[in-house]
């Protein structure tokens, strides 16, 4: 496994709270799209020769990479995408998922997504890569803990 930055917050939750407040910090949507786009390029670094069609996140208009490794006890999830933005999107969610037991990762919802308007200022597209993402967290956590 390459070296990940996550968790960076104790809990989902903290980690959420934290989302929230560094972008009520910026005073409009081309603010947040830039601090997206430079969360996205601290993503850890992502193999090569993981960008294959096994592990391609499907449903997403750009090309999105990702890998689960762990277990029930604890889940880290690599990925990247060939999209600056996308891959903020993804530095977000794997801040508040990835390094987290499977239990904390079902029992969070991302109101983060709420809390900073995003739902409202992504393109459809964008939204449901973004729902596939977090489906495919949920969907792995779910069967680590079963």
């Amino acid at each position: 496994m390459t070296d990940t930055v996550f968790p960076m917050e104790p809990t989902a939750a903290d980690a959420q709270a934290a989302i929230k407040d560094e972008f009520a910090f910026f005073s409009d949507w081309a603010e947040r799209y830039q601090y997206l786009i430079d969360l996205g390029r601290k993503l850890p670094a992502f193999p090569e020769e993981w960008k294959t069609e096994e592990h391609r996140l499907l449903g997403c208009q750009s090309m999105v990479w990702i890998v689960p490794q762990g277990n029930a006890a604890k889940l880290d999830f690599q990925a990247i995408s060939d999209s600056a933005i996308v891959s903020g999107l993804i530095f977000l969610a794997l801040r508040v998922y990835a390094g987290r037991s499977a239990a904390e990762i079902l029992a969070t919802e991302p109101d983060y997504i709420a809390d900073i308007g995003l739902a409202k200022h992504l393109s459809p597209t964008r939204s449901n890569g973004l729902a596939s993402l977090l489906a495919f967290i949920r969907e792995t956590a779910k069967a680590q803990a079963a």
